[in-house]
């Protein structure tokens, strides 16, 4: 679950790391007293769910109330990197001395949580990773003992910020961990961490991932995601514990499987053929026809899919039950669209000769690959 900044800044506020004061509108509607008392100039920020928002135009700033004004009637239920902006936040604008970068996210390959900085942060962190990697820095934290003392100064020293932030930054620090761990967290990130012209560190924006599979923990995250305007595939998808990712507005492929790594697989073979995958549609485990039937069904009705492509490897899962989940969503569906089938493990036998007897378009394959040129044949690529 990814937050938007404005909820990122809510519990940044919460655990006291210092944010600029700001407003969330998301409608015009009554707008202009609330910024005519705010200090100019401010910035005005889309609130998506993607990186890259001001250099796509999704950050400007404005001098006075009617330019603000202008820009938020520019930027509200306009379409951005793909995402309708249902939101705006309007702050007062910061200026500073230098933009650093922080961040805590989970190393999968130390097992453990990892404090990521750089003195030199802002929109081009990126640049700096690739063009001057040794200005990252990057400490594990060791879960039982947290952040000490020595981690800050390491920084501090590693990085050339100064000593003098010592006492801001280990509390920011200690504080963004605590945020980590009370949210479980997969990245909690502030870019800029600015530095202002009186020595103050402040969270320009935030950025917070959290794990899907603790949000029936914090019920405030929960209702947050409920209030979001999302499309509804995604919730009716959500209804059944069906993930659903819309992914290329201009795709007419799905893929539906039962594991992320196995989704991404497919759709970068697909791509690599020169098709475009529109949606994506993640099992999870143990599902049977019926619920695989549904799963179907959801992702079908996406008008600009004319193809899915199914890959199941069979485990909890089994296959005779994909099959039938596949026969039994085919028995309903009027529209002829494609459907390639690729199964693998638990009574696959049994599953390919459902498959076999099934009329209309649907093709079963041994490995994604040969999916991925089944595909490409029938939809015309080749």
């Amino acid at each position: 679950m990814k937050l938007l900044e404005y909820k990122a800044k809510e519990i940044f506020d919460k655990y006291g790391i210092p944010t600029q004061d700001g407003i969330v509108i998301d409608s015009l509607d009554g707008l202009k007293p609330k910024i005519e008392g705010m200090s100019y100039p401010v910035v005005v920020k889309a609130q998506v769910q993607a990186g890259g928002r001001g250099k796509a135009g999704g950050v400007r700033f404005a001098e006075t109330p009617d330019e603000a004004g202008d820009i938020s009637e520019a930027l509200l239920h306009s379409t951005l990197k793909g995402f309708k902006v249902n939101k705006l936040l309007i702050s007062e604008k910061v200026e500073g001395i230098r933009e650093c970068y922080i961040s805590i996210t989970l190393d999968r390959m130390c097992k453990a949580p990892m404090v990521i900085f750089s003195a030199q942060g802002g929109v081009d962190i990126e640049e700096t990773t690739k063009a001057s990697p040794e200005k990252i820095i990057k400490v594990s934290v060791e879960p039982l003992i947290g952040i000490r003392e020595y981690l800050i100064r390491y920084i501090i020293n590693k990085s050339g910020l100064g000593m003098e932030y010592f006492d801001q930054m280990s509390l920011l620090v200690r504080n963004l961990y605590r945020v980590f761990n009370d949210y479980d967290c997969l990245l909690a990130e502030i870019n800029p961490l600015m530095i202002t012209a009186d020595k103050k560190v402040i969270a320009l924006d935030g950025k917070v991932d959290i794990d899907d599979s603790a949000l029936y923990r914090l019920p405030d995250i929960m209702e947050f995601r409920n209030s979001l305007q999302e499309d509804e595939l995604v919730l009716k998808a959500r209804k059944f514990g069906f993930l659903y990712i819309p992914v290329d507005n201009d795709g007419n492929i799905a893929v539906m499987s039962n594991g992320s790594g196995m989704i991404m697989s497919c759709i970068d073979l697909i791509s690599k053929h020169g098709m475009k995958v529109g949606a994506a549609l993640d099992l999870g485990g143990g599902a049977t026809s019926d619920r695989i039937a549904e799963a179907i069904r959801i992702i079908l009705s996406n008008i600009g899919i004319k193809a899915l492509f199914i890959s199941i490897f069979g485990g909890i899962t089994r296959c005779d039950e994909v099959a039938a989940g596949v026969k039994l969503a085919m028995e309903s569906q009027t529209e002829d669209k494609i459907v390639v089938v690729r199964i693998e493990g638990t009574n696959k036998e049994k599953g390919l000769d459902i498959i076999k007897r099934m009329q209309g378009n649907v093709i079963p394959v041994n490995i994604i690959g040969e999916g991925v040129k089944e595909l490409s044949g029938r939809m015309g690529w080749l």
